[in-house]
């Protein structure tokens, strides 16, 4: 049934000094963002799910193997069912280009109607270059839609959109994946576009999976520097010693109930109390430093502070004039140890 169908994947490519060595699976109904930063090897992984990629391991979509190197298979990506974006031909031809492969009667036929139900009637003899981006990401779903796949793949399919359109067509692509039964796989390096499209994210860094789970999982407990940038918050590793936590250069992070052995502490950045004298009172995680920048974000701006323990504090733009928070400004930071969140690395 197409409600179990199911993808799973165990891929390793070699190429240029960069390994990618990834496993995920993926079921129909749900949504699953690849996110990572530029280079990780997302569009890599997404190409060897089509069978555009010479790869190593297995891959099998609803019980049917499309990839074992272990025992020769290799599906060739017209015969995947998998949906794939052309951007040289004109929209009517681009929707019906897949219809016609499938020999499918009446495609332009087909291909006409899908196109009016997108209202894109208009523009159904127009070329990729001749659309505005959002009529462009339209097109290309549903030249991806049209032979009825089982696994729709997209990459970045919001990254060349103009800002100002980017939320609604966002909220378009939101409703089309949601009409859409089989599996749905898109990689993307921009955290908003994860977290608005994606039921579950898969994390990949320098060709790994570093975490995986639903956005509210993942930021929670954030595993990497990417993630905890995608966050929000600040996060260190270093060693629990039941009520503090050893970090790199001998600096120290009270934590109550710290547990032993490696740990990531979070902090988030409202957390992060500045002064610029000592504080008063006998608060444990204290630390002078230097402020390094100062970036605005709506009514609250982010301090970054280089110190033993470099964090990043958010204030009030009254803060940042009453304490003179300009970089190169001389700072003491606090946080109180209930404020640390610690948590198995």
């Amino acid at each position: 049934m197409v409600g179990r169908l199911t993808l799973e994947a165990a891929i390793r490519i070699k190429r240029n000094g960069f390994t990618l060595d990834v496993a995920l699976f993926a079921s129909a109904g749900e949504t699953v963002a690849v996110l990572g930063p530029n280079g990780a090897g997302k569009t890599t992984l997404l190409r060897a799910l089509a069978g555009l990629e010479e790869m190593e391991g297995r891959v099998t979509l609803d019980g049917e193997v499309l990839d074992d190197t272990s025992r020769g298979v290799h599906v060739p990506a017209e015969r995947r069912r998998a949906g794939l974006v052309f951007q040289h031909l004109s929209v009517i031809e681009n929707v019906a280009f897949g219809l016609r492969a499938q020999r499918q009667p009446r495609a332009a036929d087909v291909a006409r109607k899908l196109i009016d139900e997108a209202g894109l009637g208009d523009r159904a003899e127009a070329l990729p270059r001749e659309l505005s981006g959002g009529q462009a990401q339209r097109v290309a779903l549903l030249r991806a839609l049209a032979t009825g796949p089982r696994l729709l793949l997209l990459d970045e399919p919001l990254s060349s959109l103009d800002v100002s359109i980017r939320a609604e067509v966002r909220r378009e692509l939101t409703r089309q994946l949601a009409s859409f039964n089989g599996v749905r796989l898109l990689v993307t390096h921009d955290p908003l576009e994860a977290m608005a499209l994606a039921d579950r994210l898969v994390v990949v860094e320098h060709g790994l999976v570093v975490q995986s789970g639903t956005p509210g999982e993942v930021t929670a407990r954030p595993r990497s520097r990417f993630v905890a940038d995608l966050a929000g918050v600040n996060l260190l590793r270093g060693q629990a010693h039941g009520d503090h936590v050893t970090l790199s250069g001998d600096a120290s992070l009270a934590a109550p109930d710290a547990g032993e052995g490696d740990v990531f502490a979070v902090i988030h950045p409202r957390a992060v109390a500045l002064y610029r004298t000592r504080p008063d009172g006998t608060p444990r995680n204290v630390w002078q430093g230097q402020v390094d920048s100062v970036d605005l974000y709506g009514e609250r701006v982010r301090v970054r502070v280089s110190a033993p323990v470099p964090l990043v504090a958010e204030v009030t733009r009254a803060a940042v004039s009453e304490l003179g928070l300009n970089p190169g400004a001389g700072v003491w930071m606090a946080v109180k140890a209930t404020e640390v969140s610690v948590y198995p690395a």
